[in-house]
């Protein structure tokens, strides 16, 4: 048995640390402010994966954690810019006003910005990964899953639907979800792989998995979640008439299928044997998770 609560809990001190340290270097603006608050707070579960990525590889913290800065404030940038009027239009995240409504459109857009740039001068620091080589394939994988081809397509897709004639099927909503959601959670799994230069196709096959586990399980919490828990607005994706996991599947079947995928991710780890544990509990984790 592993005590994961308690090894997530100090991968996301870490990290933050790390992050608002990089965030404090930058010249006092309110843009500054403004990433110093959208970066606070949260699981900061794209980041563990990361560190622990890199330990099973042999990669300590000293060479990881700049990395995991980097996930989270891609992370953080996304859901400034998700959170605006233009995109889903929240007026909370994490139990605290959105960027926008704490400050202005203008200035949430420009914080977004600067949190995804800020992520790629992360991984351009020497302490970012062992070699140049594990920088570079990180920086490269990065710009494809935070892109045209990941995250952003993803967005894309999820904003398409919302104006659709017809409501997406199973496929179309695996496929949006495998971006927005999914292609980050894949990049942070794969990262330590690409940090010792290694295979990462075990760790792909884990965070595809659980990528989609995570998102069928906010559908879920969509559902049956508690607001306060939460700290933002539920119930959106039924008011908006949008399809959902739950919608195709049925609540029950929506968690028959998440268990699945985390006994699928669980499985893709057999490579690492009894090393990978931290990560099989961040499997389960993510559908038995309250917010």
């Amino acid at each position: 048995m592993t005590d994961f609560p308690a090894a997530l809990s100090a991968a996301a001190k870490t990290v933050e640390a790390r992050l608002q340290a990089e965030i404090a270097t930058l010249p006092e603006s309110v843009v500054r402010d403004a990433m110093a608050y959208a970066a606070q707070g949260g699981k900061k579960l794209r980041g563990f994966l990361v560190l622990e990525s890199a330990r099973l590889h042999g990669i300590g913290p000293e060479h990881a954690v700049a990395a995991a800065a980097a996930i989270e404030a891609i992370h953080a940038y996304s859901l400034v810019h998700d959170d605006l009027p233009a995109m889903d239009d929240d007026d909370l995240r994490r139990g605290q006003p959105t960027v926008h409504v704490k400050w202005d459109e203008a200035t949430a857009i420009l914080t977004g910005d600067a949190l995804q740039t800020l992520a790629f001068g992360l991984l351009a620091l020497p302490d970012a990964a062992p070699s140049d080589a594990g920088r570079l394939a990180l920086l490269a994988s990065l710009a494809h899953a935070s892109g045209g081809a990941g995250m952003v397509l993803g967005q894309a897709l999820d904003i398409a639907a919302e104006t659709a004639t017809t409501p997406l099927d199973l496929t179309a909503i695996t496929a949006l979800q495998e971006g927005k959601t999914g292609a980050l959670i894949e990049w942070s799994a794969c990262a330590g792989a690409r940090m010792a230069g290694a295979d990462p196709a075990p760790l792909a096959a884990y965070a595809q998995a659980l990528g989609l586990a995570f998102q069928i399980a906010d559908d879920i919490l969509d559902v049956e979640g508690d607001a306060d828990l939460a700290g933002k607005r539920l119930h959106k994706d039924a008011e908006a008439g949008k399809a959902t996991f739950v919608s195709l599947l049925g609540l029950e079947g929506a968690k028959v299928r998440a268990r699945d995928l985390v006994a699928q991710a669980q499985s893709a780890l057999a490579p690492y044997g009894d090393k990978a544990d931290l990560l099989r509990d961040a499997a389960q984790f993510v559908i038995a998770r309250k917010a």
